[in-house]
């Protein structure tokens, strides 16, 4: 019996979860430990001169958050704002803080159970299409999921030299 117990707990550090959403047509996961929270579309502060898909900020109890719209930064096309549009609030680390970002997502699908061994790596479409923001590819249910790296996410943006004293 004393076997057991060990197998178990061995296996349960094998085991990452994913919040999923949906973009498009595909799936993308995140690491559920970065998601501070889900919130409904709400109106933003645009902030000029700036790419269309960082749509501006929002004050999350006095913290000022950016927002980016994950469909257009992922050329996915303009998505609709509907009912079902979410903005998962992210923490990021940047060094040694921990910075806030909100990304906005068609749906939120749900969280899933990935074994570590079945992450695989993003493959290289050479210097046409960028993967650096992903992390790997896990198939859930059939469907594959690209799991985003949000550090390297939010790198691109340019966010982590952004330090106004106002994001934790």
């Amino acid at each position: 019996m004393s076997d057991a117990a060990p197998a178990v707990a061995n296996k349960a550090g094998d085991i990452r979860q994913f919040l999923t959403f949906v973009l498009g047509d595909e799936r993308y996961g995140v690491d559920i430990l970065r998601v501070q929270e889900l919130r409904c579309w709400e109106s933003v502060s645009r902030i000029p001169n700036v790419p269309s898909y960082e749509k501006g900020v929002v004050n999350l109890r006095g913290a000022i958050v950016p927002i980016i719209d994950l469909r257009e930064r992922f050329q996915l096309g303009t998505g609709q704002v509907g009912p079902m549009t979410v903005v998962v609030v992210l923490q990021v680390n940047v060094g040694a803080a921990i910075k806030i970002m909100g990304v906005v997502v068609d749906a939120v699908s749900d969280v899933v159970d990935v074994e570590k061994n079945a992450i695989q790596s993003a493959p290289h479409f050479g210097t046409k299409v960028s993967t650096e923001f992903i992390a790997g590819l896990a198939s859930v249910r059939n469907e594959m999921v690209m799991l985003l790296d949000v550090d390297r996410l939010l790198k691109l943006e340019g966010l982590e030299d952004a330090d106004d004293g106002r994001t934790p």
